[in-house]
């Protein structure tokens, strides 16, 4: 089944520990985490004090997405904040394989990300050393984007990547992502569904978990 991982960057940060406390109760699998240091992206959100509260109030999975320049300089401040699953932008990483490496070795899993106009050839060679496979369907920087459409073709040249070399590397989809196209993004590969402004936005943020997670398969 698809698993869904709300991102919090859109919600009310004056009233974080309710938002963890209702992802911890909800079919939430993963909490995802943006984080921005304003150079690579133009913005910037929280650090590790930020995490190492999160981690105290959730026994989910924390997914957590350095949007910034030299991430490996924390790669082990992000695993003792509580970070299990550590993901890097390509476009940062002259040395993608090293980061890989390095990430799995201090315990957590590997993720790389790649921008909307960043080419899949940039990950052919890490195929096998990757976990997870993390395509933006927006440009990184900002919750609450519209949904670049040619993101879906994107995700089937993935997964058709993925099925001929064999890699077990689930594919993870970020940036407007919702009800209307959750069974489109699944159906052209998709494994994990990161989720912010179509959850956030809504009365009963639970309740659209729950639509995500079992939307008509």
């Amino acid at each position: 089944m698809t698993l869904i991982a709300p991102s919090i960057l859109t919600t009310d940060f004056s009233k974080l520990s309710d938002t963890i406390s209702m992802l911890q109760l909800s079919e939430a699998d993963w909490i995802h985490l943006d984080i921005m240091d304003g150079v690579f992206v133009p913005n910037l959100t929280f650090g590790f004090p930020v995490i190492r509260a999160i981690r105290k109030h959730t026994t989910k999975p924390l997914d957590v997405h350095l949007m910034m320049v030299e991430p490996e300089k924390y790669f082990k401040e992000f695993r003792e904040a509580g970070a299990d699953i550590l993901s890097v932008h390509v476009e940062v990483s002259p040395h993608l394989h090293r980061h890989l490496t390095t990430i799995k070795q201090l315990g957590m899993k590997a993720g790389a990300v790649l921008n909307p106009h960043t080419s899949l050839v940039n990950i052919e060679n890490v195929l096998h050393q990757v976990d997870i496979i993390l395509l933006m369907s927006v440009n990184p920087g900002f919750g609450g984007q519209v949904f670049i459409p040619q993101t879906i073709e994107k995700i089937r040249k993935l997964k058709k990547m993925l099925l001929e070399s064999g890699s077990k590397a689930l594919i993870e989809v970020d940036g407007g992502v919702g009800l209307d196209n959750a069974q489109s993004l699944i159906d052209a590969g998709v494994d994990i569904l990161v989720v912010g402004n179509s959850i956030f936005s809504q009365s009963d943020p639970q309740l659209a978990i729950h639509q995500l997670k079992h939307s008509k398969r």
